[in-house]
């Protein structure tokens, strides 16, 4: 009788268990997917605002540059002043473009450090079989 109250209790203890295990294993994960996407929202938010203030500080300085040249040459070489302006705007614009997409490039992938922590588990879990 002592055996026959151990053994279903034991199998219930080790359900128990077992549920337990796999509950803080998910609250894990959910943890550190919870603090990957507030460091995705703030890195996103750092680059949005240097983003603007490069974007306002170069467009005043080029409407004011290009103002100056423009009124410097206005009355000598005012056709070759503004086509060379646009062809250094173009080649600027080119060279922001392909710098952009090599720092896209270089970022790391979301949730890599969760997805790497599921890996793990899920390695674990096939070698202890």
């Amino acid at each position: 009788m002592d055996t026959a109250t151990h053994g279903p209790a034991g199998f219930v203890g080790s359900l128990r268990s077992l549920g337990d295990g796999l509950l803080a294993v998910v609250q894990d994960r959910l943890k550190l997917v919870s603090i990957e996407v507030q460091e995705e929202k703030f890195r996103l938010i750092r680059t949005f605002v240097w983003i603007s203030a490069a974007v306002f500080a170069g467009m005043l300085t080029i409407t004011f540059a290009s103002l100056t040249l423009v009124y410097l040459f206005w009355e000598t070489a005012r056709v070759a002043v503004l086509g060379g302006l646009t062809a250094l705007y173009a080649g600027a614009l080119t060279v922001i473009i392909v710098a952009f997409r090599r720092y896209l490039a270089r970022q790391p992938n979301p949730f890599a450090a969760t997805l790497h922590e599921i890996g793990e588990d899920r390695a674990c879990i096939r070698t202890e079989r």
